[in-house]
Formats: structure tokens, C-alpha cells, sequence
């Protein structure tokens, strides 16, 4: 009799591994992954539109994420006009995306111009970059990106031909004022990639955690610095 339950027990035993698994999952997609895309944010500002969200007009996926600053939108526009990997940073997790070389902490004349068109490098060998899509001074920043997978070469929608594997998007600051003088600063997210069946499982497996990761960390970040503004000459 005991090895006859033994028998039996095995099928069972098998199945938690998988169940747990499962469990894991449904937790994740219905309670947790919900929270992290919309980190911060009220449900006005998760379902209002903004400016650049019609570059993506199909995305596969979009996040819209909040935080209030200490700082009216002028100040924290002028933190934000500055990012760029060989101009302030990001001022995210510096050691994963800036080399190991700290953000900048103060505000540099030299990289207050910003306009339309124009390209920041993401990385230090200047192969991948964002490019300023809309752009309303104090109120509107749209960055979009479209990179070739897996190389992670950045390439022109509009001039280059298109990467049979690619993924792109945007990465959008507005910023708004507040009652109190401060700065409600909304971040919103639009991608696609293709093809999909590749592309889409990478963006829920890590590209959106990773996002939560680096946004809260630039989040942090930015209300220490326009909290305390510093000018440089």
C-alpha cells in the first residue's frame, strides 16, 4: 500500500513545479505588471493622450508613469533639456546606462539648447541614439528611438531601410504645474517591435521591468536635483 500511494503521488508531485509557475504568472500579469506600468499615475493622466503618442499609433505596448517635483516646470524642464549620454546623463542607474559616469549635478548652459530633429547618443559608441520628436519648451519632450535587434544600431524610420528585426518607440516627459508651485512630471512609453512573436515576449520579460527599474531611479533622482538646483558657469 505505501508504494502504491508513492505511485500515485508522483503525477502530483510533478505538477507543482508547473502550478507554482502558473500561479506566479496569473499574479504577475493581473496584480503586479498592471502597477508598474502605471506607476504614480492617476487614471486621468493613465488614459489621457499626449503629445507624440500619435508617432505610435498601434503600439504594443505602452506605460504612463507619474511623479509630483519639488520644482516649478521651468526647472525641471532644464534638468531634462540637458539628458543625453555625452551631455547629462540620465540620471537613472548611472552604472547601467552611463558607464559608471554619475549624471550631471547641476544645470550646464552649454546643453539648455534642444530642438526638434535633433539626436542624442544613448550610448558611448554613439551607435544607437534618441531622437527629438516634439519638443514645447517646459511642457513637452518626446525622445523616439528605433533600433535594429540584436544588433542595437539605431537607424532612421524615414531614410534607412527598415531592419527585417527592429523595435522602436517613445519615451515622452510631460510636465505640468501644480497648485503649490511644484512640477507634475508624466512619463509615457509607446513601442512596437517585429517580428512580434520574437520582440513582444523580450519587452514583457525584461524590457518592462527594466523600464519600471530605470524611471523610478530617474525619478528619485530628478526631485533630489530640482530640489536642490545648482547652476554652472
Amino acid at each position: 500500500m505505501p508504494a502504491q500511494c508513492t505511485s500515485q503521488q508522483r503525477p502530483a508531485a510533478r505538477l507543482l513545479p508547473f502550478a507554482a509557475a502558473s500561479a506566479a504568472l496569473a499574479l504577475y500579469a493581473r496584480w503586479i505588471r498592471p502597477r508598474l506600468l502605471t506607476w504614480g499615475a492617476t487614471q486621468d493622466e493613465v488614459t489621457g493622450a499626449y503629445p507624440g503618442d500619435e508617432l505610435v499609433p498601434d503600439p504594443d505596448g505602452t506605460s504612463t508613469m507619474a511623479t509630483t517635483l519639488p520644482a516649478p516646470p521651468e526647472t525641471v524642464w532644464a534638468w531634462l533639456v540637458q539628458m543625453g549620454y555625452d551631455r547629462g546623463g540620465w540620471y537613472s542607474w548611472d552604472w547601467l546606462d552611463h558607464f559608471g559616469e554619475p549624471s550631471a549635478d547641476r544645470i550646464v548652459p552649454e546643453w539648455q539648447k534642444l530642438e526638434e530633429g535633433q539626436r542624442l547618443n544613448a550610448v558611448r559608441s554613439s551607435r544607437s541614439w534618441f531622437t527629438v520628436a516634439r519638443l514645447e519648451r517646459n511642457r513637452t519632450l518626446v525622445l523616439r528611438s528605433d533600433l535594429g535587434v540584436p544588433s542595437g544600431q539605431s537607424f532612421d524610420p524615414q531614410l534607412d531601410p527598415l531592419p527585417r528585426a527592429r523595435v522602436g518607440g517613445i519615451w515622452g516627459f510631460h510636465l505640468r504645474p501644480t497648485s503649490d508651485g511644484g512640477t507634475r512630471l508624466v512619463v509615457r512609453t509607446r513601442g512596437t517591435g517585429r517580428p512580434r512573436p520574437f520582440t513582444r515576449p523580450f519587452d514583457l520579460l525584461l524590457g518592462e521591468p527594466a523600464h519600471f527599474i530605470m524611471q523610478t531611479r530617474q525619478f528619485h533622482n530628478l526631485r533630489t536635483r530640482a530640489g536642490g538646483e545648482s547652476l554652472g558657469a
